[in-house]
């Protein structure tokens, strides 16, 4: 595709060249005529996102017109055009002043191709009168230079500053993630804190209830015991006494005659008897 396109534009070189050199029927010696002046060319510098680009249209013989730009950065300059099955990356050539220079083409990510011009170029430019490009249409397309010394150092000078300004931009953009990103995580680093705290505490808490209440169990169990064991030495203490009580009844005789010094092996007091019910009419006054 590019030896295509480079002969195309040999060819068109060649049809332009004697159709330009070839002198006008009837006219005066070439000491008497005027060189014709360029038409003027407005080099309207607009800032874009990253840069700054002028407008240009290039046109051809049959009227046609087509449009492209120049753009920069501040470092370099670049002509912008819209081209169908562009190659990723070429090495094309355009014609200032019919003089070649060939730069490097590069296909960008809509389609479009970026010629991007080398200081050789860019030089020619800004002391040239006619840019010529022949493989962008059907036919050769040409535009004038008038201007573009001014216009181009324009361009260049506004690309640095508004690519000053993006990188800026990008910068505090950056600044602004990288401290909300840090803000996030040290909130998650808090969060995590909080939450291992909060944990802590919590098993901290358990195991204090849990202690307590194993204390308690315990406790319990405890007093438990020491009542059973009340309850047994009571009952100990009841039997060793019954014991005793009896040994000291087989010892003395004295204790088959009521005659127990201890009240609890004492018998019962008499129960009163009761007393006959007699009926009213037996009175004698009845």
């Amino acid at each position: 595709m590019i030896k295509s396109i480079i002969g195309g534009a040999a060819a068109a070189a060649l049809l332009w060249g004697p159709a330009s050199a070839a002198p006008a029927p009837h006219t005066s010696p070439p000491s008497r005529v005027a060189a014709p002046k360029a038409m003027a060319m407005g080099w309207v510098v607009t800032p874009t996102e990253a840069g700054c680009r002028v407008a240009l249209d290039l046109t051809g013989r049959s009227g046609a017109i087509m449009p492209i730009s120049l753009t920069s950065d501040g470092q370099l300059i670049s002509l912008r055009f819209a081209k169908d099955d562009l190659p990723t990356r070429a090495f094309l050539p355009i014609r200032v002043d019919r003089a070649r220079f060939s730069n490097l083409m590069l296909r960008a990510p809509d389609g479009s191709g970026e010629l991007v011009l080398s200081e050789e170029t860019e030089a020619a430019m800004r002391k040239g009168t006619i840019l010529d490009i022949a493989w962008l249409g059907d036919e050769p397309l040409s535009t004038p230079l008038a201007g573009s010394e001014q216009g181009l150092a324009d361009l260049r000078i506004c690309g640095a500053q508004t690519a000053a300004q993006h990188r800026e931009r990008l910068a505090a953009d950056q600044a602004a993630r990288d401290h909300a990103e840090a803000d996030a995580r040290a909130k998650a680093v808090n969060d995590a804190q909080l939450a291992a705290a909060q944990a802590q505490a919590a098993a901290a808490e358990a195991q204090r209830r849990q202690v307590e209440e194993v204390a308690e169990r315990q406790r319990r169990a405890d007093q438990a015991e020491q009542a059973r064991l009340d309850a047994e030495a009571q009952q100990r203490a009841y039997d060793d006494e019954r014991r005793r009580a009896y040994a000291r009844q087989q010892d003395d005789p004295r204790q088959d005659d009521g005659e127990d010094d201890d009240p609890r092996w004492a018998p019962p007091p008499p129960q009163p008897q009761p007393q006959p019910y007699w009926p009213r009419w037996r009175y004698g006054r009845y």
